[in-house]
């Protein structure tokens, strides 16, 4: 790789996160899935660099991608950040033409993910987990705030002290792309969350005191830990293969749309940037509403 192409890399990089505020976990994807694509035109194509290779070439790596067992829709995330680091180029006046600007993306069936029952989350928040020290508290806390917000993990994991504003009952989150939105708080969580304080203010040492959740060595939770918690509880009450904090965002969100919330409103407590994304969510809440008609309608309890 020649010392310009590690300099437009390094530069694309740096505008992720600079200019597209990009999180650091999404850029470090976005550098594996160039240095992925690299070692293929090594081995392929004598080491061309991407900048000069055209859509035969990237053609022939989503076939080798095909035949070594990858989904396409990690196909298609690869194949998406190769266009976008071909767009930084032509930003930046290095080639003129993307070679992807004709490419239509693999075809992904669609994923249903189902979310959690209300007895399964009545089982873990009150049989579950019995309160009585901070970590007990701290797993508590974090179930019901999951279930109650719909946050995603890393919002959880980034919660600081000073985003929560008891006087107005809601709580600040950095979402994607550092956009921030409030949440409101429902009374049980703020019991909760008093809770967890108390506990929380009586550990021997606290090296990371300005965000609320902590391990109880007293340094900030990680996002791994709380995968663990969440898998830990949900395993037992439920039979469902993946129990984790992104089902728990999905049953927060099915559960309101079943309910009767307006859509435009899950999906601004969701984050989303767009009712495309919220819509996923509503698959299980048609199903409650053909329920509904099947018992109420008229014609159909002949």
């Amino acid at each position: 790789m020649s010392q310009e192409e590690v300099m437009d890399i390094k530069a694309f990089l740096d505008y992720l996160l600079l200019e597209k505020n990009y999180s650091k976990h999404t850029i470090l994807a976005y550098h594996m899935d160039l240095e992925m694509f690299q070692e293929f035109l090594k081995e392929y194509h004598d080491s061309e660099p991407i900048s000069k290779v055209g859509y035969s070439e990237i053609r022939q790596w989503i076939v080798e991608l095909v035949n070594s067992g990858v989904t396409n829709r990690t196909i298609n995330r690869k194949v998406s950040s190769l266009s976008t680091y071909y767009k930084f180029l032509q930003k930046t006046q290095s080639i003129e033409d993307n070679p992807l600007k004709k490419h239509k993306a693999l075809k992904v069936g669609k994923k249903v993910q189902l979310p959690f029952s209300e007895d399964e989350l009545k089982q873990v928040l009150e049989n579950s987990i019995e309160v009585n020290d901070f970590e007990s508290s701290r797993d508590h806390l974090i179930v019901e705030l999951f279930y109650a917000t719909g946050i995603r993990r890393i919002e959880l994991v980034n919660i600081k002290m000073s985003d929560i504003d008891f006087s107005n009952k809601q709580l600040k989150v950095l979402g994607k792309r550092n956009k921030e939105r409030y949440i409101p708080l429902i009374d049980s969580l703020v019991v909760s969350i008093k809770q967890y304080l108390d506990y929380r203010n009586h550990l021997p040492v606290i090296e990371d005191n300005e965000v609320l959740f902590l391990t109880k060595k007293g340094f900030k939770i990680y996002e791994m830990l709380v995968y663990r918690i969440i898998n830990k509880y949900f395993s037992k009450a439920s039979s469902k293969a993946k129990c984790s904090p992104h089902v728990l965002r999905h049953s927060f969100a099915t559960h309101l749309l079943n309910e009767g919330a307006d859509l435009n409103a899950v999906k601004e407590l969701l984050g989303h940037t767009s009712l495309a994304a919220t819509q996923i969510y509503t698959h299980n809440s048609i199903a409650e509403l053909k329920k509904v008609y099947a018992k109420s309608h008229p014609r159909n309890q002949r």
